[in-house]
């Protein structure tokens, strides 16, 4: 027995097996006899026929359910990715707003400080900030005139 005809014989009813009005027993049955026929695994598959097909049958199923199992388990962790992302994302964003938020609540006092002729040492002083953060925002306010 060779390994290239063992992987023949899989192949076939791996293909007869995935047609949808094949049994997987019609699909063992049919790829022994064809290999009998065929001269791959012959002497074997006529001496051990019927354990082979049992056997064959028990693998193929295990198989199979080994497969759906990890498939669904792939898809239940790929959704709790999805939904951990997506918290994650809406959390980020909602951070993300409230600094936006602050920066144009503090830009838009700033600026009527300025209006009223405060100097950037007063209004860091008034809102009890450091001067450098003022220094910026003041800056800034002046490139946008």
């Amino acid at each position: 027995m060779t390994l290239k005809e063992y992987a023949q014989y899989v192949a076939r009813v791996r293909k007869y097996a995935a047609k949808q009005d094949v049994s997987l027993e019609e699909a063992v049955t049919r790829a022994v006899d064809e290999c009998i026929e065929e001269g791959i695994l012959a002497e074997f598959l006529l001496k051990n026929k019927t354990e082979v097909i049992k056997v064959s049958i028990y693998e193929y199923d295990k198989e199979f359910e080994e497969k759906k199992l990890r498939k669904a388990e792939y898809e239940a962790g790929r959704q709790d990715g999805i939904e951990i992302g997506r918290q994650d994302g809406i959390e980020i964003g909602r951070q993300d707003g409230i600094e936006i938020g602050k920066r144009i609540l503090l830009e838009k006092i700033i600026k009527k400080k300025l209006k009223k002729g405060k100097s950037t040492e007063q209004i860091a002083d008034e809102l009890e900030e450091d001067i450098n953060i003022i220094q910026k925002v003041v800056e800034k306010l002046k490139s946008q005139i």
